[in-house]
């Protein structure tokens, strides 16, 4: 069973390489990505954010954020599983752990921002609610054609 927790400074290494991992693999690495998977305590943190790890038999191998947007929303952004691990349902545990977190935090809406290749990703958001709204302006993703939204808490 996968469980999660704060991120440390000592999961700085496996919170850039989930990521980059996959970033490499499917897309053109952005600058906002490097910015932000080399400073989550600046990028994410220190806003009010939070980063958590997922583990599994002693291992690291999932992680996700939550970083705070100017209109009271949270972005869940950089969600990865290793590859290794991927098919095992791991997307499902880290979606109802961060809704469930969500509500107790009293987080009103969580977006983000993806990509229509990412199909088991849209499937995922899909399946736990979210809906497809208009990109904003401030989209800080190039790769970016598709922004989703779910309310957790009516304001």
């Amino acid at each position: 069973m996968i469980t999660f927790h704060p991120y440390t400074k000592s999961n700085k290494e496996d919170f850039y390489n989930l990521n980059i991992s996959w970033l490499k693999e499917l897309f053109l690495l952005e600058p906002y990505d490097e910015f932000v998977l080399s400073n989550p305590k600046s990028a994410i943190l220190d806003k009010g954010g939070y980063i958590f790890m997922g583990k599994f038999k002693g291992k690291i191998v999932a992680t996700f954020a939550l970083t705070p947007c100017n209109d009271g929303a949270y972005e869940l952004n950089k969600m990865a599983v290793h590859e290794t691990f991927r098919g095992k349902g791991f997307g499902n545990k880290i979606m109802e752990f961060l809704i469930q977190f969500g509500i107790e935090k009293n987080i009103n809406v969580i977006e983000l921002y993806s990509n229509k290749k990412l199909e088991n990703a849209i499937h995922l958001y899909l399946k736990y609610g979210f809906v497809e709204v208009e990109i904003s302006e401030d989209n800080p993703y190039q790769r970016c054609d598709i922004k989703m939204s779910q309310t957790l808490n009516e304001l």
